[in-house]
């Protein structure tokens, strides 16, 4: 069995990262986006969301920076990105309780699956119309190694909407 991927949040954050579901791959190595190829550290970093970069082996150190990670699914063993009512139920009852500031999808594939949920439709990248609680909501690109391409969402760098994610914190 693997092990289940904890989540690091707590109430006043600046932004809680939301992906699908936690991965085999990080549960098995017990980090969130410990993957090889998975940018997201980097892009924390560079985008200005945090002031260091953080490996994955800090991921519990986050929300000393005001960032929290959380995942809709965390059964690795569910098909990535298929949260039933009690997994977005229970999330709603988190970021109620929490209230961070944002709530920011990490991929198009967590927003989506929220969004249908909610009775949303689905997004493209950047701020969503529509709040998660009280909680603003913006979607970011997929840190994954596997998302590379020449363009997202009109933009052609992953880099340019996690700034945007940072300018909208200040």
């Amino acid at each position: 069995m693997v092990p289940v991927l904890r989540d690091h949040w707590r109430p006043g954050l600046r932004v809680v990262v939301v992906s699908p579901a936690v991965t085999a791959c990080a549960a098995g190595r017990g980090h969130h986006h410990a993957g090889p190829g998975d940018g997201f550290y980097d892009l924390l970093h560079a985008s200005g969301i945090t002031a260091r970069r953080y490996a994955p082996e800090e991921d519990a150190l986050l929300p000393e920076a005001g960032v929290g990670l959380a995942h809709l699914v965390h059964d690795p063993a569910r098909p990535r990105g298929r949260a039933t009512g009690a997994d977005l139920g229970a999330f709603r009852a988190r970021v109620e309780q929490a209230a961070p500031a944002w709530v920011a999808f990490h991929g198009k594939a967590a927003a989506a699956a929220w969004a249908a949920g909610a009775g949303h439709p689905p997004l493209g990248l950047g701020e969503a119309p529509w709040t998660v609680a009280s909680s603003r909501v913006f979607v970011l690109p997929s840190a994954s190694g596997a998302n590379r391409r020449a363009s997202y969402d009109g933009r052609p760098t992953r880099l340019e909407w996690w700034a945007e994610l940072a300018d909208l914190m200040r």
